[in-house]
């Protein structure tokens, strides 16, 4: 799939995370306007996360390098809770929390090297429903945000 641009690219690939999140009876809010710093909030019920879309086409290897900022720079703590980072040439999706990406430039991400880095994070939909998947451990208060996940 061919873009003119950045730009209508990652508004395509918004509408590609909506249609897929809502297959995943995910329930989705969208700020108004541009300037929040996010594109989506889930609404998990007694809480709601906020979620940053980016997608990549750029071949890294085996993998794809996906960019991780915005006009200032790498993201900082706090912009949102996870990045939907979607590969477009393999249709595979990575639901990564805030603490992996942030102050980084870019990940590679390899949807088909078991063991990779961002591995866990792989079509991992549950965490925005507020499910935690073996693996991939959530502690409760251990930052000033509330929730610390690691794994």
């Amino acid at each position: 799939m061919r873009f003119k641009n950045c730009k209508l690219r990652g508004e395509w690939a918004e509408l590609v995370f909506a249609a897929r999140a809502l297959r995943e009876g995910l329930s989705l809010l969208r700020p108004w306007g541009e300037s929040s710093g996010y594109d989506f909030v889930v609404d998990q019920g007694e809480r709601i996360v906020r979620v940053q879309v980016k997608s990549t086409i750029f071949r890294e290897g085996t993998g794809y390098s996906c960019t991780m900022k915005d006009s200032k720079g790498p993201y900082k703590k706090n912009s949102f809770e996870f990045v939907a980072a979607y590969v477009i040439p393999e249709d595979v999706w990575f639901i990564i929390p805030e603490k992996k990406v942030r102050g980084l430039w870019s990940v590679g991400l390899y949807p088909n090297l078991e063991g990779s880095k961002y591995w866990d994070y792989k079509e991992a939909w549950d965490l925005l429903r507020g499910e935690f998947p073996r693996g991939i451990e959530i502690q409760a208060g251990a930052e000033e945000d509330g929730a610390v996940v690691s794994g």
